[in-house]
């Protein structure tokens, strides 16, 4: 009875801990994440996705988390030509407590983008996602502190799980909405909405269960050109899940290093800032359908006496296959 106790206070605390889902600083690299409409919304025949993320890295490894998706239009011949129906996957893979806690994900997710004028220019797109999730809790790999009596630390402590494995999986509904504009081939701006956790699904494990609170996204970008060659992205996001709240806003100058209309190549310098949290600069490279990303969280909040400053380094990568027989199409990039 009192091991049973001791895992279900040590649940209520991975709740509380876990009231707001993982994140990612460059969520533009990492679409379905951020919002289902996403699903299918570039310019191309496919596009795979990836992000590696690894948060406060000082504290022993506390989160690491990475993603890859892969996601493409469906019905062409079947729709109107200012239409697109996009279909994915994606896998998700979330670990803390130094790999104690393992979290996994995987999704399939579909989005109709409907034109609102003849060109396409305009769209709007609803999108829905549906989740398997699954998590252990490695007890052998937990890590207690030792324990004080009246003999002093003992070096030992009461914790005794015989190195068992916790498991809970959930099933789970994503939705959000999109719209999409632009009114040159150089410029491009959109606005979003989605809602993660709509049956807000049990968590349950030995001692009880934690429903897992809907997390609501506001996101909003665009871009446009600053002189003959160089673009200006901006985007933001508002989260809010469980009492908690995520602000992020920022953006990248697109400097133009090779101007060749079939294999152009770019680079990406600029910085976002999470309110109340770090400051997370930038930098990507562009070419051939490639675009590589980087950033560094530089921690700013009370917790940067444990991390020493460091919030967490994140690499991503997004690859999107193109037709050169199509006319292309301006969709979001951050």
């Amino acid at each position: 009875m009192k091991r049973i106790a001791l895992i279900y206070c040590m649940l209520l605390m991975l709740g509380k801990a876990s009231a707001q889902d993982p994140h990612f600083s460059q969520f533009f690299s990492s679409p379905l994440t951020l919002n289902p409409a996403f699903t299918g919304k570039f310019d191309g025949n496919y596009r795979i996705a990836g992000d590696y993320r690894n948060q406060w890295p000082t504290i022993n490894n506390a989160f690491t988390t990475a993603t890859a998706s892969v996601d493409f239009h469906i019905l062409k011949d079947r729709i109107p030509s200012n239409d697109a129906w996009g279909m994915g996957f994606m896998a998700y893979n979330d670990n803390s407590a130094a790999g104690a806690v393992n979290f996994n994900y995987a999704t399939i997710s579909t989005a109709y983008h409907k034109g609102l004028d003849e060109e396409g220019y305009h769209q709007i797109s609803a999108g829905f996602q549906l989740t398997y999730a699954n998590m252990l809790i490695n007890t052998a790999d937990l890590k207690f502190e030792d324990q004080l009596t009246s003999n002093g630390f003992t070096g030992i402590t009461n914790e005794i799980f015989n190195n068992s494995t916790l498991k809970s999986n959930y099933v789970d509904l994503n939705a959000g909405i999109l719209y999409n504009g632009s009114t040159t081939d150089r410029n491009n701006f959109y606005f979003g909405l989605s809602l993660y956790h709509i049956t807000r699904p049990k968590q349950q494990f030995t001692g009880g269960y934690f429903a897992l609170p809907s997390r609501a996204t506001i996101h909003a970008g665009t871009y446009f050109p600053i002189g003959e060659n160089n673009t200006l992205h901006l985007s933001a996001l508002q989260s809010f899940q469980g009492g908690s709240t995520e602000t992020l806003l920022g953006g990248a100058f697109q400097l133009v290093a090779k101007n060749d209309s079939e294999q152009p190549a770019s680079v990406y310098v600029g910085s976002w800032i999470r309110l109340n949290d770090a400051i997370i600069p930038y930098i990507g490279l562009e070419f051939a359908g490639i675009r590589l990303g980087a950033t560094y969280d530089i921690n700013t909040s009370a917790l940067k006496t444990a991390t020493q400053g460091q919030g967490g380094f994140e690499i991503s990568l997004i690859y999107i296959n193109k037709s050169t027989d199509t006319k292309p199409l301006n969709c979001p990039k951050f």
